[in-house]
Order: structure tokens, then sequence, then C-alpha cells
């Protein structure tokens, strides 16, 4: 009785003694991570900072979306550690930044493939021409009802969500279909927040929508998706298509931008580092395809050495892959 006593008495030492060293590996790190930008981009940040969160206890991270342009202003003002983007800094962006003595790290996390949806009740849509969603969305555009795009369809009235124009989706959208990043028709349903438009869709026959991957996936049962001919005939955007590049011009990567001096407080070093590790499993969960496993080595090291800078331009082709400029980067 008394060794089982004296054995029970150990364990429960031991035990402790094992939490406790757990706790303060946890506990190690404290701070506040302040992120904000691309709702795109959200559903893989939020993810990784509930994750994280879970094994340091003593780090808040705060996740907002204000849109990537929203962000990127909050970014150059400094108000902010990272900034999520589903396109690449622009170069008014960078002067910004540059004003106020902020350097950038850019960290490719993903890739997307910006989706048109309609209504799930739409029997008669069956794809889209890259030549009809410019006449649909084009600046002055004549397209009020469905039969304006083909006769043969309906002659009812036509209703349009879309991003918010402080989000990367609508230029980069606007850039590949209409010619010019910001060129639009005005007259449509917008909002900086992509579950908004899920919603706007989903209850309403005659709606139109586009807006990153991960909503469509994550709401695929209330939604249409819409495939888009880019000149190869109709495809789909699929994990295969995004990744292959057939799904164009509508894929594109996405990223996380880092202030240079905050990714030196430990809190945001650990937190980067997390998020690169474990973008392949979070971004596959959300609804993204993940980087090949080289290119994720090759962004962890572009962390690491605080490569600041931008990979891709403006003037970069819509929908390139990253993995030259990414390699040569480093």
């Amino acid at each position: 009785m008394n060794r089982l006593l004296v054995c029970l008495t150990l364990s429960a030492v031991f035990l402790f003694s094992v939490c406790e060293k757990n706790s303060d590996a946890n506990d190690r790190l404290k701070g506040k991570i302040r992120i904000d930008g691309s709702s795109t981009v959200f559903p893989i940040t939020e993810a990784v900072a509930e994750e994280f969160q879970k094994l340091n206890r003593r780090v808040r991270v705060t996740v907002g979306i204000s849109g990537t342009g929203g962000g990127f202003k909050k970014f150059g003002a400094g108000e902010i550690d990272i900034n999520d983007a589903s396109r690449s800094i622009k170069q008014s962006e960078i002067q910004k930044a540059e004003q106020n003595g902020i350097e950038f790290i850019e960290l490719p996390i993903a890739y997307d493939g910006l989706s048109v949806v309609v209504n799930r009740d739409n029997d008669f849509v069956d794809h889209l021409t890259v030549t009809e969603l410019r006449k649909i969305w084009q600046p002055g555009s004549t397209v009020m009802n469905w039969s304006d795009i083909r006769p043969e369809w309906p002659k009812k009235s036509i209703h349009l969500y879309g991003p918010g124009t402080d989000s990367g989706t609508f230029d980069y959208f606007t850039k590949v279909i209409n010619g010019k990043s910001q060129a639009s028709r005005p007259d449509f349903t917008a909002s900086e927040d992509d579950n908004v438009l899920v919603m706007g869709v989903a209850g309403d026959e005659n709606s139109l929508g586009f807006f990153g991957y991960a909503y469509y996936w994550e709401n695929r049962s209330k939604l249409k998706l819409v495939p888009v001919d880019g000149g190869q005939g109709p495809i789909a955007p699929s994990g295969k298509t995004i990744n292959d590049g057939t799904y164009k011009p509508l894929s594109r990567p996405i990223f996380i931008y880092v202030n240079k001096t905050g990714s030196k407080r430990p809190e945001v070093q650990e937190f980067v580092r997390f998020y690169i590790k474990n973008a392949p499993l979070f971004s596959k969960e959300v609804g993204y395809v993940p980087l090949p496993n080289k290119e994720y080595q090759a962004v962890l090291e572009r962390f690491e050495k605080w490569l600041s800078g931008s990979l891709l331009s403006e003037k970069s082709r819509p929908g390139a892959k990253i993995k030259k400029v990414l390699f040569k980067g480093n």
C-alpha cells in the first residue's frame, strides 16, 4: 500500500514537472501581433493565428479584413505588423511605406483561383468567356439583363456582386478582365467581406459574383461555379487547374507582407515561421492551393534572410507563377 502511494506520488510529481515545462515553453513568448488586409487571405491567416495562439497563450494575434488596399494603408503607416494581400504591392504603396521608413518582406503563401459564381438555381449559365465577363463588368457596360449577354438567356435583370474597391481581388479581376486595375462599372453590390457576397449570391436567383476560391469551396452547396473560357475552352477552378495554370487568367498567388523591423520581435518571428511551415496544411484546408514544398522552403529562407522588396511588380504578367522570381530572389 505504501509502495503504491509512493509510486502514485512520484508519478504525480513527474506529470506536474512535464506540464510545468510545457507551460514554460508555451508561455515563453508574449506580445501582440496586428494583422489586417485581404478577406481572401483571411481564412488562412485566421486558421494559423488560432493554432499559434493555442501554443503561445501569452501572444495575442488580431486579424482584420479591411481589404488588401485598406491593409496596405495601415501597413505603410506602421499601424500593423503584417498585411494579408491578394495581389502584389503597388508602387504607390511602396513609396508610402518608404516615406515612413518602413521596409517590407514579401512572402507568397498559396495560389488562388478567383471564382465566378451564380445562384444555385440558375439553370442556364454553363460558362462565361473572358469577353463576356468584360462585356458585363467594363465601365459603361450596357448589360442589364441576362439576355444582353446571350440572346437565348432569359430577359431578366442581372444583379452583380463583387469585392469593394479596396480589395486586391477587385484590383486583380478588373486588371485581367477589363485591362486596367479599378476599371469597372459602379452599379454592383460591393463588400470587403466575401461572406457578404456569398450570402448575396446565394439568396438572389439572378445574381452573378466573384471572389476567392476558398469562399466558393466553403459554400459550394449554396453556389454554382461558372467555368471560364480564357481561350482554351471552359475551365473551372480546382486544385489541379489553379496549380497547373490552366485556369486562366484568374489564377494568382496570394501573399503576406511583413514589416521588416517588426519581424525582429520574437513573437512575430515565431508566428511567421509557424505560418510558412503550416501554410501547406491550412491553405489546403480552407480551399486554396499550396505552393510546392521547394517554394515554401525558398519563402522561409527569404524570411530568415530578411530579404526586403517585391518579387512581382504591377507590370508582371497576370497569373504569373512565382517560381522563377522566388528562386532568383534567393
